[in-house]
C-alpha cells in the first residue's frame, strides 16, 4: 500500500507517554462538542520527534497563511500565535511526569483507532489509561475562531506499546490485588 506522504502528520516515538487520555468515550471541555482527546508527553531527549512536530507546525503555518491573516492585513508570525508543542517544565513544573518532557494536547471529534505493538486492536477499554507510553498519530492545522489564531493538533490513531505507572493516582484493580493473601477463604 502506498503511503501517502503529508507534511503535517507526526508519528510520535514509543516513549511518548499518554495523559488524559479520553479515547473511548468523548468528553466535553468547557461545555464544548464533546471530543476524544489525549495529552502526550514527550521527552526532551525524543528530538527526533520533537524535530518532526517542529516542521509540521511550520509546514501547517505556511500552508494555513490566508486562514490566519483573515480579513486582518497581515500574518500573525508563528511566534506569536498559539502553538499545540508546549514545554512541561514551563507550564507543569510542579507535575512529575512533565518533567524534562514537551507536552501536546491532540484531540477529534471521531474515535481514534487503538491498536497494540503487534497492531491488534485494543478491544479491553481497561487496557489503555493515563500512563501508558506509545506512539500516536497526529497532525496539524491551522484555526482561526473567535478571535483566537494558531495551530492545533488533531488525534488520528493511536498505539501502546507498554503499559506505564498510572498517572493522577488512581490504580489498577489487577495491581491492588496482585499480592493479595490468597488464604482469605482458608
Amino acid at each position: 500500500m502506498a503511503k501517502f506522504n503529508n507534511p503535517t502528520k507526526v508519528i510520535t516515538g514509543v516513549n511518548t507517554r499518554w495523559s488524559y487520555a479520553n479515547v473511548w468515550q468523548p468528553k466535553s471541555i468547557n461545555g464544548g462538542t464533546p471530543k476524544y482527546s489525549v495529552s502526550l508527553i514527550i521527552p526532551k531527549t525524543d528530538t527526533d520527534t520533537v524535530n518532526k512536530v517542529k516542521a509540521a507546525i511550520q509546514t501547517a503555518y505556511n500552508e494555513g497563511e490566508s486562514k490566519l491573516k483573515g480579513n486582518g492585513k497581515s500574518i500573525p508570525s508563528l511566534s506569536v500565535i498559539k502553538t499545540p508543542l508546549r514545554d512541561g517544565d514551563l507550564e507543569r513544573p510542579d507535575d512529575e511526569a512533565y518533567k524534562n518532557a514537551y507536552f501536546i494536547n491532540a484531540n477529534s471529534s471521531t474515535a481514534p483507532g487503538v491498536v497494540d505493538a503487534d497492531r491488534q486492536p485494543i478491544i479491553d477499554t481497561s487496557e489503555v489509561y493515563s500512563g501508558v507510553y506509545g506512539r500516536a498519530s497526529i497532525n496539524f492545522y491551522c484555526f482561526n475562531s473567535n478571535g483566537n489564531k494558531g495551530i492545533a493538533c488533531g488525534l488520528n490513531n493511536l498505539q501502546k506499546i507498554k503499559d506505564g505507572e498510572p498517572l493522577g493516582g488512581k490504580s489498577r484493580a489487577e495491581d491492588d490485588f496482585a499480592d493479595a493473601d490468597d488464604d482469605f477463604l482458608a
